[in-house]
């Protein structure tokens, strides 16, 4: 291997990676996966179904999802609206919207790198977007539309502000009110507010406090100005759907919680999800236990603390939330890729290589079951996972899969020995690993995740002059998919409205059927995604039987007791 190394001919990428390199990494990291599948279940259809709203019906001030008002931040969703608008003519809407996560990921990841650039120093500052993407929580979210990234983006954006204040002073200000300003319209109050203790730590650590304070307050000033361009009109046309807004924003805030163990498990959550930035940090922070007298790590360490306990002791744990934690990981991080020791570098880099060549190898086999039948067992459990699903040979993503198969094991061959090695073909594998996924699955994984088939079941079932539909236990995601797939619109129970609707539309298995059958309910119909296997995730369709039949103001259902809500 070392003779291979040597040879100009095989000669692999440097170590730490150029521009070119890195740039092609993250960009196949980032856009694989985000087109190529129908909005799923969760936040994912949330999202795409208000931006699909927007573009619809026009309602860019105030958004709404399925034709109901939806109090949010709206940044996220308007760019994910001129996504879909822009590039509609190119890609299925719902895929175009969720390019708006791409253009989100590419930008924090470009911040990141500039943050540890300016607080460590540009010789591992590549190190830092690699341990980001590579972090496993991320890898989650970055594929999915989701609102969280254009907060993440936020705090990327403030971090490198804070740290660039005491040399580019009013650049940095300025920076940071755009930061501060995309954090709230974003994602709301929370991602916010988690910007501000690391912004006091900022300010006690200038050496010219007076002049630092001017700025940030200055900069505070233009962010609630950018602020209120979006929630003075907001108020002046619908101040209720504005106190609705406050509302959910608050409520989070003033819920109850077990402080200590929610702040454990968030903490136990990032044993994983923040996989490799923790052991890292960890690395870096015991390599230089006199870290509170040095400020690239004091800045980090402040606001990863004060954003675990802000978490920790106003919310209850959720995965999305937890991506606010990584960029002062990752910052912390940094050093730790400079200063693990040979050993534990060489047992991160061989860990790195057998994990991935191990997973991409169970991709293939497991594709081979999914489409030629073999092996035999194997395919007998993807059929009863996914039963319906007929697997079917594509030469393009073969040979898309097949390539970077060979790459992998390219750059196994030829990476040069560095301390970036392991972080390298950390990040390079999980790249492999996610799009083999997306080449080689996503046709048997969306197959069972989308509501697609069970929409258009529903939408045949139901007449043309069926204008008035209420709905029970309804999550959000699937009043969005309905809406998004096939223009079904309905009203919610407790909804006044919903008494002159001849159509209910149930989620779960109702308790006490005999009862709604009593009282003049016809069922119609039942459905449900060919993968969902328990009642409460069935859906029933009842019609009404006569004018004098009435609907109840609640139903009871089987395993669910209400419909959750993201917010």
């Amino acid at each position: 291997m070392p003779v291979l190394q040597e040879h100009p001919r095989f000669k692999g990428i440097s170590l730490p990676p150029s521009g070119w390199a890195l740039a092609i990494l993250l960009t196949l990291y980032i856009f694989t996966g985000i087109i190529g599948h129908d909005p799923w279940k969760s936040d994912d259809a949330i999202s795409l179904g208000i931006a699909h709203s927007i573009v619809a019906d026009g309602h860019w001030l105030m958004p709404q999802l399925a034709g109901q008002p939806y109090p949010d931040a709206p940044f996220y969703y308007w760019a994910a609206a001129v996504f879909a608008k822009l590039f509609s003519w190119l890609l299925p809407q719902h895929e175009a919207a969720r390019l708006a996560s791409g253009l989100f990921t590419l930008l924090a990841l470009e911040f990141i790198l500039l943050a540890a650039r300016e607080l460590h120093g540009r010789a591992y500052a590549a190190a830092a977007p690699l341990i980001l993407a590579g972090s496993i929580g991320f890898l989650f979210h970055a594929h999915e539309a989701q609102p969280m990234l254009a907060a993440l983006t936020a705090h990327t954006a403030a971090y490198w502000a804070l740290i660039l204040l005491p040399r580019r002073p009013h650049f940095a200000a300025s920076v940071f009110a755009v930061a501060l300003a995309l954090a709230f319209m974003a994602n709301g109050l929370l991602p916010a507010l988690t910007l501000l203790p690391v912004t006091l730590c900022a300010l006690w650590a200038a050496e010219d406090r007076k002049k630092t304070a001017a700025l940030l307050l200055a900069a505070l000033f233009v962010a609630l100005l950018l602020c209120g361009a979006w929630l003075v009109p907001v108020h002046m046309t619908a101040p209720e759907y504005l106190a609705a807004f406050w509302q959910g924003e608050v409520a989070p805030l003033s819920k109850s919680v077990q402080a200590v163990f929610n702040v454990l498990r968030y903490l136990n959550l990032l044993l994983w999800y923040a996989w490799p930035a923790l052991p890292l940090a960890a690395w870096a922070l015991w390599s230089r236990r006199k870290f509170l007298d040095s400020r690239p790590l004091a800045l980090p360490i402040v606001s990863f603390v004060s954003v675990l306990l802000i978490l920790g002791l106003n919310i209850e744990t959720r995965s999305d939330l937890a991506l606010l934690l990584l960029p002062p990981l990752v910052l912390l991080a940094v050093p730790g890729v400079a200063t693990l020791r040979r050993g534990a570098a060489n047992a991160f880099d061989w860990f790195s290589m057998m994990t991935f060549s191990s997973f991409a190898a169970i991709v293939w086999v497991v594709w081979s079951a999914i489409v030629f039948g073999w092996p035999e067992r194997l395919a007998r459990q993807a059929v009863r996972l996914e039963p319906g699903f007929v697997g079917a040979f594509g030469i393009l993503a073969f040979a898309f899969s097949a390539l970077a198969t060979l790459v992998w094991f390219w750059m196994i061959i030829t990476s040069p020995r560095s301390p970036m090695r392991g972080i390298m073909h950390w990040m390079t594998g999980l790249t492999l690993f996610w799009l083999l996924i997306a080449a080689l699955w996503m046709p048997w994984i969306d197959f069972g995740k989308t509501y697609r088939q069970f929409s258009a079941s529903l939408a045949k079932t139901l007449p043309p002059t069926a204008n008035c539909i209420a709905n029970a236990n309804l999550p959000d995601s699937i009043l969005a998919s309905l809406d998004y797939f096939e223009g079904i619109r309905t009203v919610a129970l407790k909804d006044p409205a919903s008494k002159r609707c001849d159509w209910l539309l149930v989620h779960g298995q109702v308790r006490d059927s005999e009862a709604l059958t009593t009282a003049g309910w016809r069922h119609m119909w039942e459905g449900k995604r060919p993968s969902d296997r328990r009642e409460s995730e069935k859906f029933h369709l009842y019609r009404r039987q006569g004018k004098t039949s009435s609907l109840p103001s609640d139903i009871a259902v089987e395993g669910i007791e209400s419909a959750p809500a993201r917010r």
